[in-house]
């Protein structure tokens, strides 16, 4: 120990050893949805085959010969299951050989060669087979004879041999079965011997004679069972003892003394076959009912519980069947009563409920004591015996149930396997057998029930599989225990009797079983008066037993219940002796049967593992081996479509049944379990490829459906939590329910991160994550070809997708590891590395395109809509692309109530579209989007625009005054209708320069309107920083609290949020520089004293460059009255225009161009600096002032006066606001450097008379 505590371990060494703790696998805590998670299998197989009997020297002899004959019997058995392997995997060869069209055919002969080379071994089996099932018949006869022989007529035959002579008896009907309904291997040897008789490999008389017996044994159904038959038929007296077979099955049968599912289905075919071999026209079994020597009620019964069962893979049997070939059943048809089409035993829905229960108050048992063992283990002391008694019989029930339910699947199974769906059904009279018998043969209830119940077996066995140390402690500490007790303690008094009583073979079988059986304490047999005959002592007789954690061996615990069996069996009727009657006369024997009758289950007890396995097997449900041969070639492999294990899984993900989500991994576990049959009982790697094959297909179309259907349903539910509330109510009131998506249990499945399948380990998480990752890409994709194949209108469903695929993904992220959204979002906008994504072009596209020319806007409602007189045809564009509706709003009643939503937006273009560009662009797209539209400004003012305007410069007026009030309104409006005829004429001005100083107009109220939906944008932004900015809103104050102390105790509050100062303590230099840029760009933003509409404003007066824009200089040095010459002059007189009202079904101003025209003009003139010239001077107004003196309303020229004024005058109102908005940005950039002030100081004026005197 000292040199133990001096160990010293380096830092260097230390530290490696806490880095391999990364490495360490560590269990994760999610739930457990599948079955058994086994990659490698090990099995200790104790049974001996009684090979050690020789040991048991002590036992009765003649019971040691029986073990040999024994050892012979199961020899025979593992050696006929091999064969029955071979017959049921058997493939036909023949039909994959080329045909031989000629005689002349070149390679006919080595076609031929190859094919007997191929074919050898396996012909090689078939004669095997054949010399076996001769020799098995003969052994069986013989043991038949000897135990019918006069001399041994009487002797006791015990139970665990006449079970073994019936598993004999199930094997040979099995055989024969297997052999009829291959026709496949008749085909393949008449191939092989036309072949080899070509080849001249059969040349010798005995290979030719062998041929032909093999030919013989194939071409002649029921060839095993009629030649048993035969045989028996020659041995006196067989028929008592396959009656006394017969009736030890059925007593096993109703007193369900059997644990795995094998073993019930052997028993009842050994009842039906059975009988077939006693029914003879010598022996009638109807005479030996009436007898009482058999009960035929009894079986009647049975069967009618039992109508099909499983006979070998998927090949089924009626066991009627057995009973319809007997001699004399005919005779005695009215006798039974089979009813196949009750099938009250096949009806899963009747036992569901009952299994529910005993599954859910096993589980709550079994999870009580898991608790107790597993994960309170720190105690000292170990179980006491209780204990370990109350793990066996849970261990035993938990079994028992276990095969119980096997039995049910494995039962409804073959039933609906012999009886496929009705042809009545319009999907099954195009189908297949098979596929009647499987995909069409089960309703939707009795897939779930199916689903459940294979789900309670596999999730029970994992249960147990966690328990087995355990269990299996407590398993080799109990039977040792009961095993000890009973021979050292129990049998004493019956010992004693026997002994006094002078009972030598009862005391001579009792001290075999104790010398056989007995543990003695230190190895020694203590001085025990009972052997004697005597009492105990007055002081009494005490000695301990000992206690172990070990088994008998089988050989052992056969011994010993063969001798027990001996002493208790009730074989009355029978003719045979017993000495249970001589017991009963000296002491009670109910202990001893008692005890016989529990340790029947020991064997299967001491191998628990292997029993566990036995009794969950569902491979069954996989196999297909009789019905491909009853394709005859037509298939190799029946898809998936067909498989039962993909059918159960697949209905669960069609139904998308929440309560069944949980167990859609339990139903793949049938190809673990196939796949572990074919390896470890077939041995055929043939069969584990298909299942391989099938399983990596069905994987694949699980995780593809699945992910579909994941996607789908967190996509609805978050169109779902997104959808107006308000649009929700209102369809309410109209009775139009738009549902959530009902809660599912797709949490668990997400959290599976190595399922086990055919021994490896997936990761099904991430499986899902990658399909999920792509759905969503296409999904962003999709929602972006769909903006880029409609109008800028189009940009709120857009938005609204971008948001829905936002909160799916992050709903979709608490479980799988997806990438950031926004990455995603930029590689579906194609804006990783480029400057512009696919948005921004479109936007720009449509802005361009159709926005900017056939919009007009209205400033009342803020919306721009689409002109009713049209210069530009709208761009051509592409067809939307289609796709699930998962893909867009999750489903098709939220597609359609999304685009009910949306419709209300498709009319025009406002507030709400902009906000969702500004949303989408962000900064980097708006830039370049006002960059363009700045350019197109820039082409129109300095190129169209000009040139329109020095044509129309031209063309006004030289001079136009403003008339004397005195003229009146008829005056003024005549003269500027004169005077401005050429200019209303000019034939470009409605049709070209309109729309020029519309599209201008729009594009300005567009930056404006981008300003607006920026600054909503950014003080969001600002008000979800100011608690990290240390930015801290002026408090309410009562009365008596002073603000400063409120402030302070706010600061110290939001203290610990305030990034910068925390991460000048805590963080790195590049941390902080980060942070501080960070910083500076969220206070910096453009809402905080910036303006983008003011930066417009003084781009596009720099555009204004020509001096046409100015005019000439005035001749008075100050201001230009009557000329002409200035932009506000030629605005003036289009005003003028465009006020002139329009006859009926004209379209007005407002309604081809909207106030984009207004804008347009109003924003030059007033960059011009001509806006007070123009409110002063222009001629409209001048009209309205005029016209409120002599309110004259009446037509002038065919000119209402009336409506003119009453244009102006909303004209006038209108570009009032629209200076004002202007002037506000313009001062706005003027505060911070304000022009330099020019004065200029003008003389008083002087009169003409004193300018000439001068």
């Amino acid at each position: 120990m000292a040199s133990h505590n001096n160990v010293t371990v380096t830092l260097e060494d230390a530290l490696s050893n806490v880095d391999l703790l990364e490495e360490l696998p560590l269990p994760d805590q999610q739930p457990c949805i599948e079955a058994t998670a086994v990659s490698l299998t090990y099995r200790a197989n104790f049974d001996t085959n009684f090979e050690d009997r020789t040991a048991y020297v002590t036992g009765i002899a003649k019971y040691i010969e029986e073990a040999t004959v024994h050892s012979e019997l199961n020899k025979l058995l593992e050696e006929g299951e091999s064969y029955a392997v071979t017959l049921y995997t058997w493939r036909s060869c023949s039909r994959a050989m080329p045909q031989i069209k000629s005689n002349n055919q070149p390679n006919r002969k080595q076609i031929y060669e190859t094919f007997v080379d191929v074919l050898r071994p396996e012909v090689t089996k078939l004669v095997n087979f054949m010399y076996f099932q001769q020799r098995a018949i003969d052994v069986f006869c013989r043991d038949v004879k000897r135990l019918c022989h006069a001399e041994k007529k009487k002797d006791f035959v015990s139970e665990a041999y006449l079970l073994t002579l019936g598993r004999l008896i199930n094997m040979f009907a099995v055989l024969d079965a297997l052999k009829n309904v291959k026709a496949s291997i008749k085909n393949d040897y008449a191939a092989y011997r036309r072949a080899a008789q070509f080849l001249k490999v059969m040349a010798d008389p005995q290979a030719l004679r062998e041929s032909q017996e093999v030919v013989l044994f194939l071409a002649n159904n029921d060839k095993i069972t009629r030649t048993l038959k035969e045989n028996l038929e020659k041995i006196q007296g067989y028929e008592e003892l396959l009656v006394d077979i017969v009736n030890l099955c059925v007593d096993l049968f109703e007193q369900r003394q059997y644990v795995m599912p094998a073993e019930k289905h052997m028993l009842i075919k050994v009842i039906g076959f059975g009988l077939y071999l006693i029914d003879t026209k010598e022996n009638n079994i109807y005479k030996m009912d009436q007898k009482k020597r058999i009960n035929l009620t009894k079986i009647d019964r049975i069967f009618k519980q039992l109508e099909v069962v499983p006979l070998y893979g998927d090949i089924q049997i009626p066991v009627f069947t057995y009973i319809k070939k007997s001699a004399n059943y005919e005779s005695h048809k009215s006798f039974w009563n089979p009813d196949m089409s009750s099938a009250a035993q096949y009806n899963l829905l009747e036992h569901l409920q009952p299994i529910r229960d005993s599954h859910m108050r096993y589980i709550s048992e079994l999870a009580r004591h898991s608790n107790k063992e597993v994960t309170t283990a720190q105690k000292d002391t170990g179980r006491t015996e209780d204990e370990n008694r109350v793990l066996y019989e849970i261990a035993l029930r938990g079994l028992r149930l276990l095969s119980r339910w096997t039995s049910l699947v494995t039962e409804l199974f073959s039933w609906k396997l012999f009886h496929p769906a009705e042809t009545r059904d319009i999907k099954a009279q195009e189908a297949e057998e098979y596929e009647r018998a499987t995909r069409y043969n089960y309703t939707s209830q009795e897939k779930f029930a199916l689903i459940e119940v294979i789900a309670m077996i596999k999730g029970l066995q994992v249960l147990m599989n966690r328990m087995e140390s355990v269990f299996c402690e407590a398993i080799l500490r109990t039977v040792y225990a009961e095993m000890q007790d009973f021979v050292q303690v129990t049998l004493r008094e019956p010992l004693r009797v026997a002994t006094k009583k002078k009972k030598t073979l009862v005391v001579s079988i009792i001290r075999a079983v104790r010398e056989t059986c007995a543990d003695w304490l230190r190895g020694v047999e203590p001085n025990d008066p009972a052997l004697k005959g005597e009492k105990d002592p007055k002081n009494g007789f005490s000695f301990e037993v000992p206690r172990r954690t070990v088994g008998p061996s089988s050989t052992q615990l056969y011994m010993m219940r063969t001798m027990l069996e001996s002493l208790t069996a009730d074989k009355g009727g029978t003719g045979r002796k017993t000495l249970r009657k001589e017991l009963e006369s000296i002491f009670t024997v109910e202990p001893l049967e008692k005890f016989h009758k529990k340790t029947y289950f020991f064997t299967c007890m001491l191998n628990f593992s292997e029993t566990l396995q036995a009794c969950c097997d569902l491979s069954q449900l996989w196999y297909r081996e009789f019905f491909l041969e009853m394709t005859m070639g037509e298939r190799i492999q029946f898809p998936i479509e067909m498989s039962m294990p993909w059918i159960l899984t697949d209905h669960i993900l069609e139904t998308k049944e929440p309560s069944m989500m949980e167990y859609i991994l339990y139903p793949l576990d049938l190809y673990s379990d196939s796949a572990q049959y074919a390896l470890s009982t077939f041995k055929k790697q043939f069969l584990y490829d298909e299942i391989e094959a099938e399983v990596n297909l069905c994987f694949d179309q699980l995780v593809y459906k699945l992910s579909e259907q994941i996607f789908a349903y967190y996509k609805a539910l978050a169109a779902s939590i997104l959808l107006d509330k308000r649009f929700r109510t209102e369809c309410q009131n109209f009775g139009i329910h738009i549902l959530y998506p009902p809660p599912n249990k797709y949490e668990t499945i997400l959290r599976q991160r190595h399922l086990q399948l055919l021994g490896r380990s997936i990761d099904l998480n991430r499986l899902i994550s990658q399909r999920i990752r792509t759905s969503l890409q296409r999904s962003l994709d999709l929602a972006i070809a769909r903006f880029e194949s409609s109008d800028f209108t189009s940009i709120v469903e857009l938005d609204q997708l971008v948001e829905v695929n936002r909160l799916t993904h992050s709903l979709l992220s608490k479980f799988l590891t997806l990438s950031e959204f926004d990455a995603m979002l930029r590689e579906a906008n194609h804006n990783v590395m480029a400057p512009y994504g696919r948005i921004t072009l479109h936007v720009f596209w449509e802005l361009y395109y159709d926005f900017i020319p056939n919009f007009c806007y209205n400033g009342s409602t803020e919306r721009y809509v689409r002109t009713k007189l049209s210069f530009i045809d709208p761009p051509s564009r592409d067809k939307p692309p289609t796709a699930a509706p998962s893909y867009l709003f999750g489903s098709k009643a939220l597609n359609s109530a999304y685009s009910r939503v949306n419709s209300l937006y498709t009319t025009f273009v406002g507030i709400p579209h902009i906000r969702c560009m500004v949303k989408l662009l962000e900064y980097q797209g708006i830039a370049v989007i006002m960059e363009e539209l700045l350019k197109i400004v820039k082409g129109l003012l300095q190129n169209t625009i000009l040139q329109y305007t020095k044509v129309l410069i031209d063309v006004m007026p030289r001079k136009c005054k403003l008339p004397k009030y005195e003229y009146g309104t008829k005056g003024v409006v005549a003269y500027y209708s004169a005077h401005l005829q050429d200019i209303a004429q000019y034939p470009d001005l409605k049709v070209n320069l309109f729309r020029n100083f519309q599209e201008v107009g729009n594009t300005i109220i567009f930056f404006r309107l981008i300003e607006q939906s920026l600054a909503v944008e950014e003080v969001c932004d600002l008000l979800h920083a100011s608690p990290f900015q240390n930015i801290i809103p002026k408090p309410h104050v009562k009365p008596g609290e002073k603000l400063e102390v409120k402030l302070k105790r706010l600061e110290a509050g939001f203290a610990p949020l305030h990034v910068v100062p925390v991460i000048e303590k805590l963080g790195s230099q590049e941390q902080l520089a980060d942070t501080r840029e960070g910083d500076l760009l969220t206070r910096e933003r453009l809402c905080c004293g910036l303006s983008m509409f003011e930066v417009v404003l003084s781009r596009i007066r720099s555009f204004l460059d020509d001096p046409v824009w100015s005019g000439e200089e005035p001749i008075n040095g100050v201001i230009n009255i009557d000329e002409c010459t200035e932009f506000h002059r030629l605005w003036s007189a289009i005003q003028f225009v465009y006020c002139l009202p329009l006859k009926e079904n004209n379209f007005t101003p407002e309604e081809s161009y909207g106030e984009g025209l207004n804008w347009a003009g109003c924003t030059l003139i007033t960059l011009l600096n001509q806006q007070r010239r123009f409110d002063a001077l222009d001629f409209s107004y001048h009209i309205l002032k005029i016209n409120k003196v002599d309110n004259v309303n009446e037509d002038i020229n065919g000119i209402p006066v009336g409506r003119l004024v009453d244009r102006i005058r909303k004209y006038q109102i209108l570009n009032g606001q629209i200076f004002a908005v202007l002037r506000k940005y313009l001062k706005a950039g003027e505060g911070e450097n304000p022009p330099v002030e020019q004065i200029r100081c003008y003389k008083p004026p002087i009169h003409q008379s004193v300018m000439e005197g001068m």
